[in-house]
């Protein structure tokens, strides 16, 4: 990437403010030492600033210098007393809170692979996450004991209650840094198949950073409430951002849409981070002035574009939509001007950043063709830790989704590669269904598949929630459709139910809808 766009973005956002030449120094020697990943950003933004509020949540805070000798202390007690050694994979299993962050920091400082442990996996699903990871110890909080009741007993295994005895009886002796960096290991969402664990890329300098940030408003300092969860792509991304900017980043343990909101106006927040589901929540709930919030950051799964203008018609243009994957990091970033031009929008990508719409054959589309979206940037994953990986195009990533750009550059997603539904011989888009779908005033939530059919080899099926006191019947939704979309995008089965089965990122689970 251009280093003078770098710079120049990041002394826009207050990054490059000056400040006592004997912090800048040891700020540039903690980066030095320890490079640009999570532990090297904090011991960075220690040196520059001890005193600044680094995490919040309902139980504690740290300062940056606080937080610098407690993931010492702890680093140095996984090692001793738990025997954790560079490249060992130790699995996290916890909610969101400063213990979290505070162990997954200790973990990459000696070496190790802090692998991120979706807390919404049933016991099978942990276990053989526990096995297919090769985990040689899992931290886990105490309210999720009973997932590990598959798990064999011969994994060492530790509850985040004991943490602070572990830090109270352990040495400050400083660290040093590992010949190899460690690293974060984050599982894919598993709505596919069982999840694989992907590994992350340590940035390499700031112009990562730098990209993001041209796009969606963060700037050096700014308070963040991270609802969506840590252990997802989209969380452990606004750490890494918070971290670089030298933020303060606030939590709750659990979403709840009061205490988000209480939680952000307490703290005078001026960034929201969450997963599209989230926003649905707080439209729902009572709505609560929000006077600090200027950005709400969202990513993780689809943001259907009826959602998207209903929150900013309530909250005002605040929403940023980054669209992105777990191997692929970010793809485009869609601003709230954009968001309101064209519901629904990916967006465009970020300086910096590569995207192609291919054919199956590998030749780029036309303007408003649907083809395989494939992308590059700085971030990358390293392959996932069973030794596989994804397709590429010299450069460039298969991100796994069908999308098409429009006549001004902007990205839509059109759905995954393996969702797409051929019914009497003609392609139909799901997700182009659920966003007609969601138009309705009544519907609430909605998920759009195939399903067999003798017929047709397959036939569209449709899973509707509804706001509490509306109605509205199967006719009159195909009727919505036929008026909007080909004749065969018109769903022939509808099915009414209380709510759709989602993972703890908010992405619908499918195969529990109906048995495949």
């Amino acid at each position: 990437m251009d280093a003078g766009f770098v710079l120049r973005t990041l002394a826009r956002r207050k990054v490059l403010n000056p400040a006592a030449p004997t912090r800048v120094v040891r700020q540039l020697n903690a980066l030095r030492r320890w490079g640009f990943g999570l532990y090297g950003e904090m011991r960075s933004a220690a040196a520059r600033d001890p005193r600044r509020l680094a995490i919040v949540d309902e139980r504690r805070q740290v300062t940056y210098g606080e937080l610098d000798l407690r993931v010492c202390r702890l680093a140095n007690a996984l090692r001793v007393e738990l025997g954790v050694r560079p490249g060992d994979r130790v699995g996290l299993l916890c909610e969101n809170s400063v213990t979290m962050i505070e162990l997954m920091m200790a973990v990459v400082a000696l070496g190790a692979q802090a692998v991120m442990v979706n807390t919404g996996l049933g016991n099978a699903q942990v276990e053989a996450v526990a096995h297919d990871q090769g985990l040689q110890l899992l931290l886990h909080d105490e309210a999720f004991l009973e997932m590990l009741a598959a798990v064999p007993p011969n994994l060492p295994r530790l509850s985040t209650e004991r943490i602070e005895e572990l830090i109270g009886r352990s040495p400050s002796a400083d660290l040093a840094p590992p010949d190899e960096p460690g690293s974060i290991v984050v599982l894919t969402s598993g709505t596919t198949g069982a999840p694989k664990g992907a590994k992350r890329r340590n940035p390499a300098g700031l112009a990562p950073l730098a990209s993001v940030v041209s796009r969606i408003p963060l700037n050096a300092g700014d308070r963040m409430f991270v609802a969506a969860p840590l252990f997802h792509t989209w969380g452990l991304a606004a750490l890494q951002i918070s971290l670089a900017l030298r933020g303060t980043i606030v939590l709750t343990r659990r979403f709840a849409p009061a205490t988000a909101l209480a939680a952000v106006n307490a703290h005078a927040c001026t960034s929201l981070f969450a997963v599209p589901v989230m926003l649905q929540r707080i439209l729902e709930a009572p709505t609560v002035p929000t006077p600090t919030l200027r950005v709400v950051a969202v990513s993780g799964s689809a943001l259907p574009g009826p959602l998207a203008t209903r929150f900013m018609d309530v909250y005002g243009d605040v929403l940023y939509n980054l669209y992105g994957s777990t191997e692929a990091s970010w793809a485009s970033i869609a601003v709230p001007r954009e968001l309101r031009a064209a519901p629904g929008t990916a967006g465009r990508p970020p300086h910096g950043t590569r995207l192609a719409i291919l054919s199956a054959a590998g030749a780029p589309q036309p303007t408003g063709a649907v083809g395989r979206i494939f992308v590059g940037n700085d971030m990358l994953f390293e392959g996932y830790t069973n030794g596989t990986g994804r397709e590429y195009y010299g450069d460039l990533i298969a991100t796994g989704d069908l999308g098409h750009l429009d006549a001004d550059g902007l990205l839509f997603i059109d759905g995954r590669e393996d969702d797409m539904v051929i019914s009497g011989g003609e392609n139909v888009y799901p997700a182009a269904v659920e966003d007609v779908i969601a138009e309705l005033p009544q519907v609430r939530e909605v998920a759009v598949a195939g399903v067999p059919d003798q017929e047709f080899g397959q036939r569209l099926a449709a899973w509707i929630a509804l706001h509490p006191g509306e109605t509205v019947d199967a006719d009159a939704v195909r009727e919505y459709v036929r008026h909007r979309l080909a004749r065969f995008s018109v769903p022939r089965d509808v099915y009414f139910v209380a709510g759709l089965p989602r993972n703890a990122t908010g992405k619908i689970m499918h195969r529990q809808l109906f048995p495949r």
